[in-house]
């Protein structure tokens, strides 16, 4: 395994299963906490922690007032940023947010947008005067590959947390007036998930890569689907190219791992709703 593991891997690989045991098409083992229990932020609006295996992925969503831009009068904002901290793994060091760290951040803001999860309509209070802010800070605690998914499924549990409080304008003063005991759940439109892929050879799939199988791949590729089965983002870094017949497995396998996640987050939302 030290001295070639590629010839490694691939000896697993023609016995269709991997060294941790799994199958090529089979996730590991996934959990979410949501809100204000275990390790979720307590300060935040809304808070998630996932584990894809070792992988640990936390997010937190602050959600702040602000005047909308003039070109975009009946919009609110929503800002992601994914943080990869030197304590999550060897590879990456304190300081400003590296290459990785970025395209992570540019991918979730990809991933908002297309999926259309949370119209900035929705986030508009009063038209040219006021609307929210959701700061969505995304930060992994533990790396072992598949950040994306683990960060974009984070997202999702951490937003569908959410609970704004009811604002207006006083029209005498022109203050905004906020009644925190009256608090709304945030509108999410759509539930996007991600499922990568790592490439082995040109043409081996395998999916929810862990760091060692990422090194070693010749490629990634990340679909994004919705609950409606419909393609909101295809990722692809560069890398081995893909047939489309290969494509098409890529989504139907998406389609499927999206059913899984959506059952967790709905059975996980259930249980902690007051009766």
């Amino acid at each position: 395994r030290t001295v070639e593991p590629l010839e490694y891997y691939r000896r697993f690989l023609k016995e269709n299963c991997r060294p941790d045991g799994r199958e090529l098409g089979e996730f590991r083992t996934t959990t979410v906490n949501i809100g204000k229990c275990l390790c979720s932020i307590t300060t935040a609006d809304g808070s998630a922690l996932v584990k894809l295996g070792n992988t640990t992925v936390i997010c937190g969503v602050k959600a702040e007032l602000a005047a909308p831009a003039v070109d975009t009068a009946n919009k609110g904002y929503i800002v992601p940023n994914v943080e990869l901290p030197s304590l999550c793994a060897e590879r990456f060091r304190s300081g400003p947010p590296g290459e990785e760290a970025q395209a992570a951040s540019q991918f979730i803001a990809d991933v908002i947008e297309n999926s259309q999860m949370i119209l900035k309509e929705d986030l508009c209070i009063v038209s040219g005067k006021l609307a929210w802010v959701l700061y969505c800070d995304i930060i992994c605690l533990d790396y072992d590959g598949n950040l994306l998914d683990a960060s974009v499924f984070a997202l999702l549990a951490a937003l569908k947390n959410v609970q704004l409080p009811s604002v207006r304008i006083n029209e005498e003063t022109g203050l905004s007036e906020v009644n925190l005991k009256q608090k709304n759940p945030l509108i999410i439109r759509k539930h996007p998930v991600a499922t990568s892929f790592a490439v082995f050879d040109d043409t081996l799939l395998i999916v929810d890569p862990t760091a060692e199988e990422e090194d070693l791949a010749t490629g990634t590729v990340t679909i994004v689907t919705d609950e409606e089965g419909r393609l909101c983002s295809v990722h692809k870094p560069g890398g081995s190219p893909l047939t489309g017949a290969k494509l098409q497995d890529c989504i139907t396998r998406a389609i499927t791992r999206h059913k899984e996640v959506k059952k967790l987050i709905d059975k996980v939302i259930k249980s902690i709703t007051p009766k």
